[in-house]
């Protein structure tokens, strides 16, 4: 549970620093497509992104690991769960860092 709690807190700061940066501009301008590929192209923001995937990805599958581990009772069933649950995350964090990577122009 120390990792939920972690994560949960770490997740709050970060989404607010995210908050904060889209609050530097006026909401509408900030939401045009130009300036949406502009935040992507700054490496603090996009470094900001992905800590908010990571964290908030970790956060809720853990969540639901717990959800899941308190329907049934077992070694096995709590294997199975724990193996899914990272599984699942890891094909979103990859997923989310594929988009945030194209976005930025980086090439890979």
């Amino acid at each position: 549970m120390k990792v939920h709690y972690i994560t949960g807190v770490v997740a709050l700061f970060a989404v607010a620093v995210h908050i904060l940066m889209r609050l530097v501009m006026p909401y509408s301008s900030s939401l045009e497509f130009h300036n949406v590929i502009l935040n992507y192209h700054n490496i603090f923001y996009a470094t900001l992104l992905e800590v908010v995937l990571v964290l908030v990805s970790i956060h809720g599958f853990n969540g639901i690991r717990v959800i899941l581990l308190e329907l049934r009772q077992g070694v096995r069933w709590e294997n199975s769960v724990t193996i899914a649950t990272i599984i699942a995350m890891m094909i979103l964090i990859f997923y989310g860092t594929r988009t945030i990577i194209i976005a930025s122009g980086l090439e890979i």
